[in-house]
């Protein structure tokens, strides 16, 4: 696992839109570990609990009772301990043991070995677990680096034991994404209950949530564009705001459409008319919108108290996905429902007249065929 970190530390620090790129493994130390060879302790005549507490002398201090402070509640441990400038490491070679033989440097038969120390091994769901993070530099799309890192990650033939998991900014965004899927679906199928209770059309209300789906290809030629990034949050709740609208829009058209036609107006008029009727209304609510939102998409913000403008604040850079995806979504979206639902909404009519026209036509054709089969079989006149 360690190689498996360094090589992925070792990339990253090769990206050039990364920073600060580390890690939580624990850095290199070592402890200091007494071994003691028992059998040339025994022959001096001592022990390890012998052995233990001259050590501790050096170190943590041999507890010889407990104090319990008149202020406090907890008692305090009594610890005798060698004075501090005597607890160095190198004063751990030069104790002095008590043996029946007399004082003995502990030298003689404890000897002090450096090792590797572990300070902390981070444990997630029973697994061993490191960190690996980075800052991306600015103006610098982070859905685009964290790409190119699972693309490098899935090239490298890693050990199968080993699972890679990206968390952070990802796992917000992949949380945060499937909210809005679930939401922006939730908010579909409810219009679509509504609408077919409203129209008792199938059509109609398909002809409706069609038009908020396509409207989201405006949000996304918008993006490319101005060449900004689809922000999961922002952009999502911008789609959701922009289905009420677009929905809105159609329903004026349909409605006044299905009113005409209820009073007898031919359909293919009433379309004509319904155009001519709601293309102010249409018109006025997009316009309004638009010019409204304008000044979140350029990030004006406004002071009164000072009062002053600023331009690129930092607070109304968190609405700007929000306005993009209204005002191109909106624009593109109105030109559909001026378009568009007209012509779909004659297009049951047109449909409608064609098969009409054929069966009349294939009325006409079987009389013409019953009068000339008829002429041949009538009977000759007698002679």
């Amino acid at each position: 696992m360690d190689f498996v970190v360094d090589e992925l530390v070792t990339y990253m620090g090769t990206m050039e839109n990364l920073e600060d790129v580390e890690d939580n493994r624990p850095l290199p130390n070592i402890q200091w570990v007494m071994e003691v060879d028992r059998a040339e302790a025994s022959r001096y005549g001592t022990n390890l609990a012998t052995i233990g507490s001259i050590i501790q002398l050096v170190t943590n201090g041999i507890k010889v009772g407990e104090y319990r402070p008149d202020d406090a509640e907890d008692e305090l441990d009594i610890r005798v301990r060698f004075p501090i400038d005597e607890r160095g490491i190198e004063q751990l070679d030069k104790l002095l043991m008590p043996t029946p033989q007399g004082n003995i440097p502990i030298s003689n038969f404890v000897k002090r070995v450096p090792k590797q120390n572990v300070s902390k091994i981070r444990r997630e769901n029973s697994q061993r677990v490191w960190r690996i993070q980075a800052n991306v530099v600015p103006d610098v799309n982070v859905n685009a680096e964290i790409d190119k890192v699972r693309a490098w990650v899935a090239s490298q033939n890693f050990d199968q034991r080993v699972d890679i998991n990206f968390d952070g900014n990802t796992q917000q965004q992949e949380s945060s994404e499937t909210f809005l899927l679930q939401a922006l679906f939730g908010a579909l199928f409810l219009m679509a209950m509504i609408l077919i209770t409203q129209f008792n059309s199938l059509y109609r209300a398909f002809l409706i949530l069609s038009a908020v789906v396509l409207s989201t290809v405006g949000v996304v030629l918008g993006l490319i564009i101005t060449g900004s990034s689809f922000g999961v949050v922002m952009t999502g709740v911008g789609v959701i705001a922009l289905a009420g609208i677009v929905v809105n829009n159609n329903i004026v058209l349909i409605d006044t459409y299905a009113r005409l036609v209820k009073s007898g107006m031919a359909p293919l008029n009433a379309i004509v008319q319904t155009g001519a009727q709601r293309l102010r209304p249409v018109l006025l609510t997009t316009v309004t919108t638009v010019v409204g939102l304008m000044p979140m998409v350029f990030q004006f913000n406004i002071d009164f108290f000072t009062p002053s403008v600023v331009i690129g604040s930092p607070t109304s850079f968190i609405w700007v996905g929000l306005a993009q995806a209204i005002v191109f979504g909106l624009s593109f979206a109105t030109v559909l429902t001026l378009i568009l639902t007209p012509v779909f909404l004659a297009l049951p009519v047109h449909l409608k007249s064609r098969r009409a026209l054929k069966r009349e036509q294939g009325r006409l054709a079987g009389q013409r065929l019953r009068r000339r089969f008829g002429r041949r079989r009538s009977p000759m006149p007698a002679e």
